[in-house]
């Protein structure tokens, strides 16, 4: 079966966001990318209290400076699209408000005619918590979890009732509904978050750094389901960050997905092997403008076709 491909907007602030959202978005869909995909970073800390991902040391890329709400993003891309899905790889749970939260979703899929899906995480940057969070960081896999209960509670049928620590919801109608049950992707990497995805959520969305990695990943998550009597299958959507260069690392090892055309293909062939149904490719950070972002999203997906993806 062919792979579904799917594509991140434009977010950064090489961008307009009112011109440049729609227009890619129709300009993939039309391409053949079957989903368009959002990021969420809401500030860029001078100086940061850690490092990028946690990492002491590691610099947060310039590109983050600027960073377009995913939300707004995304109702940009609905307004501008017809049949291409719309995710989030992923909102950090702790930033929002759960009720609030799971209410913009199932409007977006209303209006969208059923095309959103979910992607949950709980972030790792102290600086965003210390100015968003709705509790500490310490109790970032509980706020996840409540946010999970309450996208069931608000998304399912009237009245709605819920009694969580963050959210109170009284017995009320809220609406309006998703088209049709929107699924939940969760990217989990430690024991506790595998087994939240395999008890809790529709799929998986990890990072692709090695196919090799990936496998070994994708076959204890399929072991952890068969372990904990999961009936239905875990869906997977792996978020690859691509680079296109010229002449990429000349004495150095290489970096998955970057450097040519053939070379990125290359990656995502191995990648897709391991048996996920979906790669979300992100080139936004390597164009320069929209129009670069479309004709290089363009060459990629064709590519990646003619070589039987």
């Amino acid at each position: 079966m062919t792979i579904r491909l799917g594509l991140g907007l434009p977010q950064m602030r090489q961008y307009d966001l009112g011109r440049d959202v729609p227009d890619v978005a129709r300009a993939a869909e039309e391409t053949g990318y079957e989903s368009l995909w959002v990021f969420e970073r809401i500030l860029f800390p001078e100086p940061a209290s850690q490092g990028l991902y946690g990492i002491p040391g590691l610099p947060w890329p310039d590109a983050y400076r600027s960073v377009a709400d995913p939300l707004v993003t995304l109702t940009l891309a609905a307004a501008a699209t017809r049949r291409a899905r719309l995710g989030t790889s992923v909102l950090i749970a702790p930033l929002h408000l759960p009720f609030q939260l799971a209410r913009a979703l199932a409007s977006l899929d209303a209006a969208s005619g059923g095309r959103v899906v979910a992607g949950f995480g709980t972030g790792w940057s102290l600086d965003e918590y210390a100015a968003a969070s709705v509790a500490p960081f310490e109790r970032r896999g509980k706020v996840l979890d409540e946010l999970i209960d309450v996208c069931h509670a608000v998304w399912g049928p009237d009245p709605v009732a819920y009694e969580g620590e963050l959210t109170t919801i009284a017995p009320s109608v809220v609406r309006p509904k998703p088209k049709r049950p929107i699924p939940i992707l969760l990217p989990a990497n430690s024991p506790r978050a595998l087994r939240r995805l395999v008890d809790r959520a529709d799929g998986w969305m990890p990072i692709g750094m090695g196919a090799e990695a990936l496998a070994t990943q994708w076959q204890r998550l399929q072991d952890l389901a068969a372990e904990r009597g999961r009936k239905e299958p875990v869906a997977g959507v792996l978020r690859v960050n691509a680079r296109l260069t010229a002449t990429p690392y000349e004495g150095r090892e290489r970096k998955p997905f970057q450097g040519g055309v053939e070379q990125i293909v290359a990656d995502l062939a191995a990648h897709a092997a391991v048996g996920l149904e979906e790669i979300l490719i992100d080139l936004q950070d390597g164009a320069r403008d929209a129009e670069e972002l479309k004709d290089v999203a363009t060459e990629v997906y064709t590519a990646a076709r003619a070589a039987g993806l």
